[in-house]
């Protein structure tokens, strides 16, 4: 009995020992996942580039994401991190490494083209730089709305396809209207800059109708190109000739456009939104010619948005404006994944 007694403590003793020598991770306490969070708020913010080809890379957008929600963590009342989950993003969607390829090739030669063939002065002939390049740009709109507007009359019919056939008018008519302009300005004046652009347009309508009835990524992989170099084009413009702008006056139709016409359209474009709340909500306000081409050129971003949701997510407003970045190709997103 005497043995019994004594033995019992001892290996109670004993395996106490035992436990204590494994290296059992501890569970960190809610001061410790405070001190993660506050340091994470270190991280700098960023907004979406005016220049799209500095735009970060998918990995920055992703790591930008979870600080957001270590932000929300840290200010919530129990600053608990089991209470908050990462969001669960959508994957992007690459294109084709012989589409992409094929693609980038043909816009990159007729934007080359027109360069060459309307090279940016800072004289009025740099208008109808810009008239042959908005007769082109509004073209593939049409297109997607013929064959949409095709395929509803044979019964094909799934959701959201009729918000998307308003958002193509909503854009079509906003490129109208940069056409408009550019023909106030002069642009359209020269018959052979008419011929050249109308030309262009032409074969470049049925070209983009053959390309979207088979395969509509790649259609709007085209304009999503389109719209790149259209941006980058007119804020290049901006910033080399900005004092020549400013002394200009505002032309009335871009007056009637972004001033007193109904901003239903203007609104149905701008699909892309932001949850910091930096949404472009309205044009900004004219006083001069500068402030005209501020607006265009806002414009082209956000189709830019639009069509790269198209590509990648087939959903014109699948992530935040802070997300959307240019289109690679198939090889180039596995590697990011």
């Amino acid at each position: 009995m005497l043995r019994i007694r004594y033995s019992i403590p001892l290996c109670l003793v004993l395996t106490g020992h035992f436990v204590s020598s494994l290296s059992i991770p501890s569970i960190p306490t809610s001061r410790q996942a405070n001190a993660f969070s506050s340091a994470t708020q270190t991280s700098p913010t960023r907004s979406f580039p005016l220049n799209m080809a500095s735009a970060p890379t998918q990995d920055d957008g992703l790591m930008e994401s979870a600080v957001d929600v270590m932000d929300s963590v840290n200010s919530s009342p129990s600053g608990s991190l089991a209470s908050k989950t990462l969001p669960v993003l959508p994957t992007p969607k690459g294109m084709d490494q012989g589409v992409y390829t094929l693609n980038k090739v043909l816009i990159d030669t007729v934007y080359s083209m027109i360069c060459f063939l309307y090279p940016v002065t800072g004289t009025e002939r740099d208008f109808a730089r810009f008239y042959v390049l908005e007769t082109v740009a509004r073209v593939p709109y049409f297109a997607y709305l013929s064959v949409l507007h095709l395929r509803e009359t044979f019964g094909e019919r799934y959701q959201g396809m009729s918000e998307r056939m308003r958002t193509h008018y909503a854009e079509a008519d906003n490129e109208l209207h940069h056409l408009l302009i550019m023909e106030s300005l002069g642009g359209n004046q020269n018959p052979l800059d008419r011929l050249v652009a109308q030309s262009a347009a032409f074969v470049y309508y049925w070209y983009v109708i053959a390309i979207f009835t088979f395969n509509e990524s790649a259609a709007y992989h085209l304009s999503e190109l389109i719209e790149d170099h259209a941006y980058n084009t007119y804020n290049k413009f901006l910033t080399e000739h900005a004092d020549n702008l400013k002394s200009k006056p505002v032309p009335e139709i871009a007056r009637k456009y972004y001033e007193r016409d109904n901003p239903f359209l203007f609104d149905l474009f701008c699909t892309v939104k932001s949850k910091a709340g930096n949404d472009r909500a309205r044009p900004l306000q004219l006083d001069t010619l500068h402030d005209v081409f501020v607006n265009i050129r806002d414009d082209e971003r956000e189709h830019w948005r639009t069509l790269t949701n198209l590509v990648q997510y087939n959903d014109m407003n699948a992530v935040d404006a802070s997300l959307v970045r240019s289109t690679k190709p198939v090889e180039a997103v596995s590697s990011l994944q």
